[in-house]
């Protein structure tokens, strides 16, 4: 995914906020699978993955402020949080993984970046069914998951 703006320049403090708002989102992460469910935990993870979709959004960086809100509103939809089971731990350390990776290969100059939304999406769908599948549309639910980890992909 690109982004369009020729002036666009990456402010120095930025990569270590999102780094910093990254490393809490997965510190809440290995939390919950330390203790299941911790309502703290969960609240902690939504307003940091609001904070890094402002901050990204901010910059235009379209992508990860799309993929931050579409996380956020998956287990925050309507207030009734999700079982957080080791599935749903894990697609988000996935989330969390594909995250850094987009800031990190963030074009500090033009603001590009050069990654297609595949497996954004994929992961997307997969949360969605496994947070609430019979709310999932009706093609995620059809469709054969096969996520696998960036880490494991990696090794």
């Amino acid at each position: 995914m690109l982004n369009d703006d020729k002036e666009w320049h990456l402010p120095s403090d930025f990569l270590l906020e999102a780094e910093t708002l990254l490393a809490k989102s997965v510190e809440c992460l290995n939390h919950l699978n330390l203790i299941k469910n911790d309502r703290d935990a969960i609240d902690c993870m939504l307003a940091t993955l609001l904070k890094l979709a402002e901050k990204t959004d901010a910059l235009a960086l379209r992508c990860t402020a799309e993929f931050s809100r579409q996380v956020h509103a998956l287990l925050d939809h309507s207030h009734s949080y999700p079982d957080m089971n080791e599935q749903i731990l894990g697609t988000l350390g996935d989330c969390f993984t594909l995250m850094a990776w987009q800031l990190e290969l963030v074009d500090p100059v033009t603001g590009q970046l050069n990654l297609d939304d595949n497996e954004q999406a994929t992961l997307i769908e997969s949360l969605a069914v496994q947070v609430d599948p019979l709310h999932a549309p009706l093609s995620c639910q059809q469709s054969s998951f096969n996520v696998f980890s960036i880490a494991k992909r990696n090794a």
